[in-house]
C-alpha cells in the first residue's frame, strides 16, 4: 500500500471490495439513534440518524490521508472506536494503525492518534478488527508480517500497552473480534488448516491461543455473534458451499446451517422475531440481491433458510444490528449506488422488512 489509493485488493483479502469495512460500522447510541461510518477520500465520514427520522451528513471525522479501510467497534458504554490505516511519512509502502473515538451520537470524534504497526513498521499485513471489553478498553487485532496475529490494547489509566504477539501463521487477513458474556475479548480467525480462537482468561489480559480445529474454511467470509448464553459463535463458509456455525464455548462443533447463496462475506446479528431471540445471517446472493436467513439463537439444529430482499445493486457490503426495541436493522453499501437501509417491520409476524431507503 504505497498510498491511500492502493487498498488491498479483493484477491488479497477474500471477497470484500473497496472501501473495506470491518466490525459494527452501523452503531446505535444510548438514545437509540444510529450512526454510519465510511472511509472516503482519505478520511472517515459519518451520517447520523435524526430524532425525527432521516439522516444528516456526511460529516468529516478527519483522518489525514487514511487508506480506504475502516474497522469499527462499540463498547457497552456506547463509545465508538474507529481504527484505520494510514501511510507513514518517509516510508514508501508502509502503513500504521490509527485510532479515534466518538463518545456521543452526532458529536465530534477525538483526534486520530497513531498506535503503530504490529512489526514496528512495515507494509499492509491484514485488516484490523476491533473489540471493546466490559471496562471500555479497545483492542486492535491485526495479522502481522509472520502471518500470525498481534493485538494492541488500551490501558486502564490511558495510553496503550505494547503490541502483544499472539503467534500463529497463515491466518485470514480479515479476522473477527467479539466480546463474550463475561465482557472479555475473543478473536476468531482461520487458516488453510482450520479454525483458530484466541480468548482472554481474565479481564485485560493478553488473549491466549486455543488449539487449531481442523476445518475447510473459505477465507474472507467470517462473522461472529455473542449469543444469549454469553458464548461467541463464529459463522463461515466452508469449501463445499455451506454456511457453518462454530461455538467452542458451547461445545458446538462446526455445524452446517444452510447452503451459501453466494461467495461473499457473511454478516450476522441477533434480533427479536415474534418475540423470540433469533440470529440473522446475511450474504449477497449470486444474482446480486441481499439474502437473509434466521434461526432461533443457539439452536443450530433448526437450520436456516434464505430469503432474498431488495433489488440487485452490484457489489454489496452489509452490516446488521438491532434497534432499541430489538428489531433488525440492515445497512448496505451498494457499490456506486451509495448507502441504503431497511429495518424489520413493527408488530409484523416473522421477519418482514420495510422498503429499502437511501441514506443521505
Amino acid at each position: 500500500m504505497a498510498n491511500r489509493s492502493q487498498a488491498p485488493t479483493a484477491s488479497a483479502h477474500g471477497s470484500t471490495s473497496s472501501p473495506l469495512l470491518q466490525g459494527n460500522w452501523l452503531t446505535r447510541g444510548e438514545e437509540g439513534r444510529f450512526s454510519v461510518y465510511l472511509p472516503r477520500d482519505g478520511e472517515v465520514v459519518r451520517w447520523t440518524e435524526e430524532p425525527g427520522g432521516g439522516w444528516s451528513g456526511p460529516v468529516s471525522l478527519g483522518g489525514d490521508g487514511l487508506t480506504p479501510f475502516l474497522a469499527v467497534g462499540q463498547g457497552a458504554d456506547r463509545y465508538v472506536h474507529l481504527v484505520g490505516l494510514r501511510p507513514t511519512a518517509g516510508d514508501e509502502g508502509h502503513v500504521e494503525l490509527v485510532h479515534s473515538v466518538q463518545f456521543q451520537t452526532g458529536r465530534p470524534a477525538v483526534a486520530w492518534r497513531s498506535i503503530g504497526h504490529s512489526n514496528g513498521k512495515g507494509p499492509w499485513t491484514g485488516n484490523p478488527a476491533v473489540a471493546v471489553d466490559a471496562q471500555g478498553r479497545a483492542y486492535a487485532f491485526v495479522r502481522n508480517g509472520g502471518g500470525g496475529l498481534s493485538v494492541r490494547a488500551q490501558k486502564d489509566a490511558g495510553g496503550w500497552h505494547p503490541w502483544w504477539d499472539l503467534h500463529g501463521s497463515g491466518t485470514d487477513p480479515s479476522p473477527v473480534a467479539a466480546v463474550n458474556g463475561q465482557g472479555r475479548v475473543e478473536l476468531l480467525t482461520a487458516t488453510a488448516k482450520g479454525l483458530l480462537r484466541y480468548v482472554q482468561e481474565e479481564p485485560g489480559a493478553k488473549p491466549v491461543r486455543q488449539d487449531l480445529l481442523p476445518a475447510e474454511v473459505t477465507l474472507g467470509t467470517l462473522a461472529a455473534v455473542t449469543g444469549p448464553s454469553g458464548h461467541v459463535t463464529l459463522y463461515y463458509c466452508d469449501q463445499d458451499g455451506g454456511v457453518r456455525a462454530w461455538s467452542p464455548g458451547r461445545g458446538l462443533a462446526p455445524t452446517r446451517l444452510a447452503d451459501a447463496v453466494g461467495t461473499g462475506r457473511l454478516a450476522a446479528t441477533r434480533c427479536l422475531i415474534d418475540g423470540f431471540d433469533c440470529t440473522v445471517l446475511a450474504q449477497q446472493s449470486a444474482d446480486g440481491r441481499l439474502a437473509l436467513a434466521a434461526y432461533p439463537s443457539e439452536q443450530e439444529e433448526s437450520g436456516a433458510r434464505w430469503s432474498e430482499t431488495g433489488e440487485a445493486r452490484g457489489q454489496l457490503t452489509t452490516v446488521l444490528t438491532r434497534s432499541l426495541d430489538g428489531r433488525l436493522v440492515a445497512m448496505a453499501l451498494a457499490g456506486a449506488g451509495g448507502l441504503v437501509t431497511t429495518r424489520q417491520k413493527a408488530a409484523a409476524d416473522g421477519l418482514l422488512l420495510e422498503s429499502w431507503r437511501p441514506v443521505g
